[in-house]
Order: C-alpha cells, then sequence, then structure tokens
C-alpha cells in the first residue's frame, strides 16, 4: 500500500501514515493517479453538495466558487503552481533553458498570476454550470480523468531533469497499468455521464498529447511544474468540454 499512500500524499493534503512520507513506493505510485483522483473528486462533489444544502439552489455562484476554494486547498495548490510557474517560462518567450530557469524560480510573475487568474475563473463558471444543470456528479469524474491523461505523458514523454523528483515515475507506468486504469476511468464517465463523457475524455487525451508535443518541443521535456500544469488544464478542459454540443452525444 506504500505506493497508493505515495500517490495521495503527492495529489492531495488529504492525511496518509508516517510512513508515506519517505520516497518508499514513489515510482510505483503513478498506477494509482487516476484512483487518487477519483477520491479526490468524490470529495469535490461533497463539498459542493455541502455549500447547496447550506446556501440553497438558488446561490449557485457562492456554491461554485466554494467548491473551487476547497479543490484547490485540497491539492495544496501544488497543481496551480505549476500551472503559474510554466505560465511564466512559456510567456517569458526566451530560450529553452532561461524558460526552465523561470520556471524553477520560486517567484511568480505577471503571467502566472494573470494565468491563475483565467483558470480560476474558468473553472468556477464551468463548475457554476454544472450546479444550475444538476450536473455536479461529472465533478467526481474530472480530477480522475485529468490524472490519467498524465500516465501516458509520464510513460513517452521524456522528463528533463535528470534529478528530478519525476524522473524515476516511468518504470511505475507499464502498459497493464495504462490499460486498467483506461478501462477504470472509461466505466466511471460512462456511468456518470454517459456517451458524451466518453467524448469529453477523447478530446482531453488528445488535447493531452498534443500539448506533450508542444512541451516536448519547447522545452525539451517535461518537468514536475509541467506535470502540474496539466492536471489543472486538463481539468479545467473537461468541465468545459461537457458544455460542447457534440456530434453523436446522448
Amino acid at each position: 500500500m506504500s505506493a497508493f499512500w505515495q500517490a495521495v500524499g503527492f495529489l492531495t493534503r488529504f492525511p496518509v501514515p508516517k510512513s508515506a512520507r519517505t520516497l518508499d513506493g514513489w515510482e510505483s505510485s503513478p498506477r494509482y493517479f487516476p484512483l487518487v483522483g477519483l477520491l479526490l473528486g468524490a470529495s469535490v462533489w461533497l463539498a459542493e453538495e455541502l455549500a447547496d444544502a447550506i446556501f440553497g439552489t438558488s446561490a449557485a455562484w457562492l456554491a461554485a466558487i466554494l467548491t473551487v476554494a476547497y479543490w484547490i486547498f485540497a491539492t495544496g495548490a501544488l497543481h496551480l503552481d505549476g500551472w503559474m510557474d510554466l505560465a511564466d517560462g512559456l510567456g517569458s518567450q526566451r530560450g529553452r533553458e532561461r524558460a526552465l530557469e523561470i520556471m524553477k524560480d520560486s517567484r511568480v510573475g505577471a503571467m502566472g498570476v494573470v494565468a491563475a487568474i483565467v483558470l480560476i475563473l474558468l473553472k468556477a463558471a464551468a463548475v457554476h454550470q454544472l450546479v444550475v444543470a444538476g450536473g455536479t456528479g461529472f465533478l467526481v469524474a474530472a480530477p480522475m480523468l485529468a490524472r490519467w491523461t498524465l500516465l501516458p505523458a509520464i510513460r513517452y514523454f521524456p522528463y528533463v531533469r535528470e534529478n528530478g523528483l519525476g524522473n524515476g515515475l516511468r518504470q511505475g507506468v507499464t502498459p497493464s497499468v495504462l490499460a486498467v486504469n483506461g478501462a477504470l476511468v472509461i466505466a466511471v464517465i460512462f456511468v456518470l455521464a454517459g456517451m458524451k463523457g466518453l467524448i469529453v475524455a477523447l478530446a482531453v487525451a488528445a488535447s493531452g498529447w498534443l500539448f506533450g508535443k508542444y512541451i516536448v518541443r519547447r522545452l525539451g521535456g517535461f518537468t514536475g511544474d509541467v506535470y502540474g500544469a496539466w492536471i489543472e488544464a486538463a481539468e479545467t478542459l473537461a468541465l468545459l468540454a461537457i458544455w460542447i454540443r457534440w456530434p453523436l452525444m446522448s
């Protein structure tokens, strides 16, 4: 179970055993990323339901904002930090090495702040639409989907920093891990959102692959910040894509 608790401790701020504070099982932890996403999504859904029960359905915007605030808190803003760092690096319009240096800087620049504001607004607006439409069950699926689409990136795209914490994760993403997690994600999304949910999943996965190709061309590979940025982007994209009038949707 050490790999599972490593995934929980890394992706969320949920309490974990003291043994998870070591790196034991770290390299095998990606196999549990989608499952942890499912648990996170369930907690996000419960937070929305609680806000709705306290403030009523007439306060949909308040429920949405509180839900997104909890979402950020539950992940320790770790992925949001990666999103801001990536925005600073890419927004600098500098070369590869300089962009990577900017991303390592603990200070947040103007591009990072703007990117965070835009992402939070988009996520809050999408959650608001789910609240109004009574479709908040999709909140369970979005974090799971985002973390599932990260697995192919870990396996197939290079990691830039040789001594980085994410460098050893590739060996934990085997073809069987991809297949089992893919089946789990497809089943959960189909139950929660039907055929339209599956189309959204394919769209997010395809977008992730294109994003990965761009990152490799621009930065030479992924970093921990890029992993976090993609999780934030994929969650938001999934929440927005569920509203697109897709062909063949149910």
